[in-house]
Formats: C-alpha cells, structure tokens, sequence
C-alpha cells in the first residue's frame, strides 16, 4: 500500500470516530469511542503522523481537520488577490472602500470616501497606465509610502496585472530601500513628494528603475530628468489619465505566480525578501474567515503598516467581506482624533499600544481616587465575573463606567485583534472588559503569509495564542540540547513547525536561507518554542536560537549588539536583555576597574568602585558613551540599550555565566540578574 492511501486510511479512521455536534457551532466535539485518535475540548485535532520520537502530535483546526483550507468555503472559485477584488467590486460596488480625511481651511475634517466601484475603476486606469509605459508583466513595482487609499490602489493594480508588489521601508536603515530597489529589481516605484528627492539622488545607484510615479505631487512641479537617465518621472494623476486613455485589458495572474515580495529585518545584515504567492495568501486569510467573521457594515482603521504581512492580511480579509477602510492622517500623535472622527468597528494592533491605553486607563483611575476608583473596580469585578460564567454583566455597569473608555477608540469598537508580540493576560483581559467585544490574539509570521494560530471565540482562556489556522497543521519538534520535548509533563514542549498551502515559496534569490527553515518534508521550522494547553491551545515559550523579539515586531540578535558596545571604553563585558513585552533593550555591564577609577578621579567623583557602580551620573556617563559607540556601528534605533545596570564582576565559568568558548549564557544570565532587569524596566516605565 502507498503512503497516500495509507494516509487516507488514516485521516478516514479519525472521521469514523467523531461526531458533529448537532448545535450550531461548527466546531467538533469527541465521540468517547474514539480510542488513540483524540480531540481535546474542540480546539484542535492531533492527528496520527509518528514522528521520530514515535509520538503523534500534528495538530490541525477542529474547523476543517479533513482537510487543510485553501480556498474561502464560500467563494471557492476566489484563487487569486485579483479574483478577490473583483468579487468585491462586483458585490459592494456602491458601498465605502476607502476613506480619507479632507482639509478644509487648513483643518482636518471628515472622511471622503471612494466606493469599491471607484477604486476598481481606478486600478484599472493604473494598471493601463503601467502597461502603457512598457512595465512588463511579473515585472516588480515598489510602493514608498505610508498608508494612504493609493497604496491599495497600486497593490490591486499589481494583483490585476500580474505585477509583484514590493514594499518598500526606510526603517530597516538608511540603505535598505536601496538594497531592496536593486535585489528585487524593481522597475517601477510609486512615491510621495517628500521622499522623491532622496530616491532621485540614489536613482543612479539603482539600475532597474524605468518609471517613478509621485503621489500627491503636482506634475508642473517635478523634475524632468536628461534621457540619457532612462528613468521618466510622472505624477499619480497623469499616470491615471494615460491609463483612462489607453485602457488594456486584464492580464489576470495564476493562484501559483508571486503576488508580493515581503522584506523582513534580517538579523544578520541585509532584509530577507520572503515569496508569497496568490495562492499563500488566500489560503491564509481563508482560514482565517473560519473564526473571524466581518460585515459590509464594518469600518477598519488602517495605521499598522502596510508593509508588514499583518496589515496586509488584514485588508484582504477587508476586501473579501466588504468592508470600509478609514486611513489615519499619517500621525500616530493624531490617532486618537482619527478614531474619534471614524469610529471604527474593528480595531487591529499591537501590544505596546495596548499596553499604553492599559497604562494610561488605570493611571486614570488611581488618581481618580475615592468614589470614582471604587466605582470602576465595582463595575470591573463585576463584569469579569459574568464573563468567567459565561453570563452578560448589566448594562448599567458600561453606562456609568465602561462606555467613557469605548469613547476613546469611537465608542463603536466590537472586535479588536492583537498580533507581533505576547499580549500579556492581564492587558487581554483589561480589553475584553473595559471594551466590551470579542478581543483575539494570534501567532504568526511573513513566511507563512500571516496567521499560524488565533483564539477562538468563546475561548475565555488567556496566556495562549489559540489553535491552529484551518489552512495548516502546527507540530513541535524535540529540542534537546534546550531540554523541550513532546514527552515534557505537564504538556507537550518542542520548536512550533508549520505545513500547509500558508507556507511561503522561499527568500527571494537565496536558497541557502530557505533550505535552513523549510525541511524536506515541506515543515517550516519558526525557530520559536511552544506547549499545547489541554484544548489543543498554542502557547509560545521561548526562542530556539538568541534571537527574540520587541513588543514592536523588531528582531535583535544580541551578540551583534554586545560586540558594539565591547568596544565602549568602560565596557569590559556586556549582557543585553530585551524581551517581547518591551519595547526597549537594557544592558548589564560588567565595567573595566581601571578605566572607571581614572574617569571619576578625571571628574572628581568620590567613592570606590561599588559606589561609583551606583552612582547616577558615572551610569549616565557609560550610557553616553555606549551611545556614540552605537551611533558609530550604525546601530538602529530599537538597538540601542537605554539603561544600564554596571556590576564589578566579571561574567565568567565559575559564576555560570559564560559557555567554555566564553559566550554569555543567556538564561543563566536573565535569571543571575533577574532584579536589575526588573529595576530597569521599572526606571524607564517611570521616565
């Protein structure tokens, strides 16, 4: 017998165990006859793949266990992002799309709003417009700018037109728009006006590039460049008006061909340009409709950045369902206002923003004091406890309390995601009450197109990234040199690998990176650690390699950092600490004696040397100058250590601190200086 149909003798074998539940939730729930094949509290379903250590733990969305998503349920014929707009444009033509805010009088006013009708139109101008100026198909087409209705207009011009959109960011490092322009070899690049004048004085170190477009800019007042430059500058709107006059037909792409080409913050060196196909991506956010479910009704907010796979998602998943989509002003100083103004529905971000309303709420209410304060922890308790019964909390509780805070996101916010970094349980569960909708977190990444695994509704549990996305199956891989394994007790432990229709084609032009993360066997390996809770619930760990990430999203690899800061006079070791529910990085230095005695002696400051260890300003004078040793390395902003702890023993053997071939033992080392870390991270929350 062949593996396949042994396979589907297998999966067959599950199906015959379980039953649907007969209610209206389309989750599964066990059959007690089900033997070694087990569904555990209808999240998700391990299946019988014997890996090498002879245990079974592929999981796979209790949604669709049979079967790995690829297409929407509903829409099977939607293949492509192209097929995807078309059936909005066809479905919501007259309802809002894309909403802007207009000046009036130098003032910011109300949102202007283009139909899908309109933007359809106007993607199909655009797309002419390219073809009319010789851009060939599968050629790449960059986007240089923050979120604005143009960006997705170009992107479903790309999609119409079998272009590859490439997103192009200036905060991978001043080179790296340059790098991308060239590795990617794009040949169109649309901009704003403020940015053309720095991308017209690289234009001669990027070849590729035949056509700029400036949005926002007036025709009369662009350059006109020599031809022997090769490159023509035109505005937004000639470009659109050349479309209009020479209208080409479609040139549709395959589910197979690359849609867009992802630059992600490499941590050694130059952006990695991760492949996503058509394909990828409406597998992606087809699975993700199984548990996220928007209206034509709904109103999204767009500020997180477009060039990030979570935004990216987000709009598709936008376009699918009809929604309308409201642009910030391009100022996260103003987005307050612009939520006010927009109200918005959905609500997708970040933790460190939500640590920020979190933060600011309950500072509130401290200073509040008195009646006020026991009037919130009264309307608080009171509606955690309903919800841990599963029961409503009385309305009065949100009229005198709870609808003040609704107000600060438009009052009208019912489903709000988190993604990128851990949201802490209790900042989850302060949302959940204080806002009143369904708040979800999810686990992902660029390489599988966005979404690994997101909450399910109903779920009251936090600390856990939810299950499996129906478009992939999620297995953890023994580690044992970090001691995680799937016989680990309480729950199974291992390196989080994913399979499925979700996983990306590989990095761009670099075959030696994609065979290090996508196995033989077709598992990306994300180099992050998990456990499975009772449920089939994902909960992330730990870092396989000492990468980790900031509550931002950005990656560090700290030994880059630490052997910046090696050359810091005052520096005779360093430890750099950061983790994902901060946004900063902090450092323990184990100072050079010599240099800090002559130093205070040079400054007049007394003391010996575990006094001046302590003193403010001797630490503020080493912080200086890691600084100008950062600056000149070109270290990045969320690079930098922005406190420091100094200590006079060295990092060594003997104290456990350092590996026989003298590396800083990383969670030797958080634990050993478990108290400075916390004092730090207290002392910049203060400041």
């Amino acid at each position: 017998m062949d593996t396949s149909s042994a396979a589907r003798r297998r999966i067959n074998a599950i199906h015959s165990h379980l039953v649907t539940s007969s209610r209206s939730s389309p989750l599964l729930c066990s059959n007690p006859t089900a033997g070694e094949f087990f569904l555990d509290n209808g999240y998700s379903v391990v299946l019988p793949e014997k890996l090498s250590t002879g245990k079974w733990n592929v999981y796979r969305s209790a949604r669709s266990p049979f079967k790995l998503v690829s297409r929407f349920p509903d829409h099977p014929d939607i293949a492509t992002l192209h097929d995807n707009f078309e059936h909005a444009v066809h479905d919501f033509r007259d309802y809002k799309y894309l909403g802007t805010r207009v000046r009036v009088d130098g003032t910011v006013g109300d949102y202007k709003w283009m139909t899908y009708g309109e933007v359809g139109t106007a993607r199909t101008a655009l797309g002419s417009g390219l073809v009319h100026h010789g851009i060939t198909t599968g050629s790449s087409v960059g986007i240089y700018f923050i979120n604005r209705p143009e960006w997705l207009i170009v992107d479903q011009a790309c999609a119409s037109y079998s272009y590859v959109s490439v997103p192009l960011y200036d905060t991978l490092g001043p080179d790296a728009v340059k790098f991308i322009v060239n590795h990617a070899n794009v040949q169109a690049i649309f901009c704003v006006a403020e940015t053309l004048n720095s991308l017209l004085s690289g234009l001669s170190e990027m070849p590729t590039v035949r056509l700029v477009v400036v949005v926002g800019g007036l025709n009369e007042s662009l350059p006109s460049l020599p031809p022997s430059a090769g490159v023509k500058v035109v505005s937004y709107s000639v470009l659109l008006s050349q479309g209009r006059s020479n209208p080409q037909p479609f040139c549709p792409p395959k589910p197979d061909d690359v849609a867009t080409l992802c630059y992600t913050s490499g941590t050694t060196g130059t952006p990695k340009g991760v492949v996503l196909t058509h394909a990828n991506l409406i597998a992606n956010v087809a699975g993700s409709s199984f548990s996220v479910k928007f209206f034509s009704s709904d109103i999204y907010i767009s500020y997180l950045p477009l060039a990030h796979i979570y935004e990216r998602a987000n709009q598709i998943l936008a376009v699918y369902f009809g929604v309308a989509v409201g642009f910030y002003q391009g100022d996260n100083m103003k987005l307050l206002d612009d939520l006010a103004t927009l109200r918005p529905t959905i609500f997708s971000s970040v933790p460190r923003l939500y640590n920020r309303i979190y933060d600011g709420i309950t500072n509130a209410v401290k200073t509040s004091g008195g009646l006020k304060e026991r009037l919130f922890n009264a309307a608080y308790n009171a509606k955690k406890q309903a919800l841990l019964n599963g029961k409503s909390a009385s309305p009065i509780w949100d009229r005198l309390v709870f609808n003040k805070i609704k107000d600060r996101l438009g009052g009208r916010v019912r489903f709000m995601t988190s993604g990128a970094s851990p949201l802490s349980p209790e900042v989850l569960e302060f949302l959940k009450i204080c806002f009143g909708g369904r708040v979800s977190e999810g686990y992902g990444m660029t390489e599988t197109s966005c979404v690994i695994s997101g909450m399910d509704e109903g779920d009251n549990l936090t600390g856990h990234v939810g299950s499996p996305n129906p478009a992939c199956e999620v297995k953890l891989v023994d580690v044992p040199e970090m001691n995680y394994t799937s016989a680990d007790e309480p729950h199974p432990r291992g390196e989080i690998c994913v399979r499925g229709p979700i996983i990306f084609r590989g990095y761009y032009k670099d075959e030696v990176q994609t065979r290090e993360v996508i196995d033989e066997d077709g598992w990306l390996h994300t180099g992050d650690i998990g456990l499975w809770l009772p449920g089939g619930r994902l909960k992330i760990i730990d870092r396989k390699k000492n990468i980790f990430k900031l509550a931002q999203g950005e990656y560090i690899a700290p030994e880059k950092i630490e052997n910046v800061y090696a050359k810091c006079r005052f520096v005779g070791q360093c430890f750099i600490y950061g983790d994902s529910f901060n946004s900063s990085l902090v450092a323990v230095v184990s100072v050079d004696p010599d240099v800090l005695k002559s130093w205070a002696a040079s400054e007049g400051i007394k003391g010996d040397l575990r006094e001046l260890c302590n003193n403010p300003r001797v630490k503020a004078a080493v912080l200086s100058d890691m600084d100008s040793v950062g600056r000149e390395a070109q270290l990045r902003g969320f690079e930098f250590a922005k406190a420091v702890t100094l200590v006079l023993e060295p990092f060594t053997l003997e104290n456990g601190l350092l590996t026989p071939t003298f590396k800083v033992k990383r969670p030797q080392a958080k634990e050993y200086f478990a108290e400075a870390i916390t004092n730090m991270y207290k002392e910049l929350a203060a400041s």
